[in-house]
C-alpha cells in the first residue's frame, strides 16, 4: 500500500524496477527502526559504566560517587545481544551511533535509575536469568516507550514509526526474550516478502483490467474527489479477488475495510466496503471468480 501510494505521488513515469526498490526500502526502514530501538536499550544499559566513571572523576567525589552500581552494564541478556552477530551486522549497516542521541540516552538512564524497579534490581544478588531479561523489558516498555521526548525523537528519525511502531515493538520484546532469534538481514520472512512483491507487481501489471471493474461502480461518485489511498486499496482488493486463490474474498474485503479506516478518511471504510462488495457479487454472479496467477493470464 505504501509503495503504491509513493509511486502514485511520483510526477515522473514509473521506471522498471522502481516498485521493487521502493518496497525494499520500506523493508529496510523496518529493520532500521528495530535495530535503533535495540541500540538505545543497549546504550542505556551500558551507560551505568559511563555514569560510574564520570562520577568517580569528580574533583571531590562522594562515597556514593565512588560506589555507583554497574550491575546493569553486565546484564546477561545485554551481553547475549552484544554477542549476536546478526544484530551487530545490522548496527554496522544502519549506524544508529551516528544519531545525535547521547544526551537523550543519559536522561533515559537517569530516569531508569530513579525507578523502584531498578533499585530492587541492583539490590538483588546474583544474576537470575528471568530477572536479567525482565530488567531490559522494563527499560524498553516502562522507560523508553512512555517517554514523550524519546518517542518524539524516534518519530523524527523514522517516518514509518506510526505504521510500524507496534509491530516492531512486539519484535523487540520477542528478541529480548530470546536474543539471536531475529534474522535482521531478513526481518520480513521470505514468504511475506514474496507475497508483498507479487501483490505489488500484480496491481501494477493489471491496473487497466482492475480499473475496468472499478470505474462503473463510481458513477455516483466524483472520481476526482476519491482519496488516492481509497483507490489504491480498491485496486489491491480486486487484484486479490482475481489473482490470489489462497485468499478468501471475505478476508480481502475485511482487511481493506480495516486499512481504509486506519489510513484514509472517516468515510473510507464504508466506501471501500461498498465498492469491493459490489464487485465481488458481480464477479460471482457472472462466474468470473476463477482466480489465476496474473503471469499466466
Amino acid at each position: 500500500m505504501q509503495t503504491l501510494y509513493t509511486l502514485e505521488a511520483q510526477e515522473q513515469a514509473v521506471k522498471s524496477g522502481d516498485a521493487s526498490r521502493i518496497l525494499q526500502k520500506h523493508f529496510d526502514q523496518s529493520r532500521q527502526l528495530l535495530s535503533y530501538l535495540l541500540y538505545v536499550i543497549i546504550e542505556v544499559a551500558r551507560y551505568a559504566e559511563t555514569d560510574a566513571r564520570l562520577r568517580a572523576s569528580k574533583h571531590l567525589p562522594s562515597e556514593e560517587d565512588l560506589n555507583v552500581n554497574i550491575k546493569l552494564a553486565g546484564n546477561e541478556t545485554l551481553w547475549r545481544m552484544l554477542e549476536d552477530a546478526s544484530l551487530q551486522k545490522a548496527l554496522e549497516t544502519d549506524k544508529p551511533h551516528l544519531q545525535d542521541n547521547k544526551d537523550l540516552i543519559r536522561k533515559l538512564y537517569h530516569e531508569l535509575v530513579a525507578t523502584p524497579e531498578y533499585q530492587q534490581y541492583i539490590k538483588e544478588q546474583g544474576r537470575e536469568k528471568k530477572s536479567e531479561r525482565e530488567m531490559l523489558d522494563f527499560v524498553f516498555a516502562s522507560v523508553l516507550l512512555p517517554n514523550e521526548t524519546f518517542l518524539a525523537h524516534v518519530e523524527e528519525l523514522f517516518s514509518n514509526w506510526d505504521d510500524d511502531g507496534e509491530m516492531i515493538s512486539q519484535i523487540v520484546m520477542s528478541y529480548l526474550a530470546k536474543p539471536g532469534s531475529v534474522p535482521f538481514q531478513e526481518i520480513i520472512s521470505k514468504d511475506k516478502a514474496d507475497f508483498a512483491r507479487l501483490l505489488l507487481l500484480t496491481v501494477l501489471e493489471k491496473k487497466d483490467v482492475v480499473m475496468d471493474l472499478i470505474r462503473p461502480r463510481l458513477k455516483n461518485w466524483d472520481a476526482e474527489r476519491i482519496a488516492t489511498l481509497d483507490m489504491i486499496l480498491m485496486q489491491m482488493g480486486v487484484v486479490e479477488f482475481l489473482y490470489f486463490e489462497t485468499i478468501p474474498p471475505k478476508v480481502t474485503i475485511n482487511e481493506y475495510i480495516d486499512l481504509a479506516k486506519d489510513y484514509s478518511t472517516p468515510q473510507s471504510g464504508q466506501f471501500v466496503n461498498g465498492i469491493l462488495d459490489n464487485i465481488h457479487k458481480d464477479l460471482v454472479r457472472e462466474d468470473k471468480m476463477h482466480k489465476v496467477d496474473f503471469r499466466t493470464n
